[in-house]
């Protein structure tokens, strides 16, 4: 989520109303201190059973924990754009994906005039 953080200026051109909330297997305490040490610019939602991940349609691992991270994309009109089951965040193409969808779902002003 490091890296995700590092390029959130770049994938919102300074923010275009999209509301991102990373649901985790981690407790809340986890994520809250995880958060503030690290100054992430979106919301987490602590998942640990994996309910909310298995809606969405992650996978558990064999041993029946959630397998990673989802992240839900809301659009400048309060409603749900995308999910993204598991989102791979060391991998460089899941940005592009998320700036795709990003881009989709709330346009940047120049590309609203075309």
């Amino acid at each position: 989520m490091n890296a995700y953080r590092d390029q959130y200026a770049s994938l919102f051109r300074g923010g275009r109303d999209i509301v991102l909330i990373a649901i985790s297997p981690d407790t809340p305490e986890e994520l809250r201190s995880w958060a503030k040490d690290d100054d992430f610019p979106f919301l987490f939602a602590s998942d640990p059973q994996g309910a909310a991940y298995a809606a969405y349609g992650g996978r558990p691992r064999e041993n029946g924990m959630p397998g990673g991270r989802s992240l839900v994309v809301v659009g400048p009109d309060g409603r749900i754009g995308e999910v993204v089951p598991r989102f791979r965040e060391v991998d460089p193409t899941a940005y592009e994906e998320l700036q795709a969808i990003i881009d989709a779902i709330a346009p940047a002003p120049d590309e609203e005039a075309m």
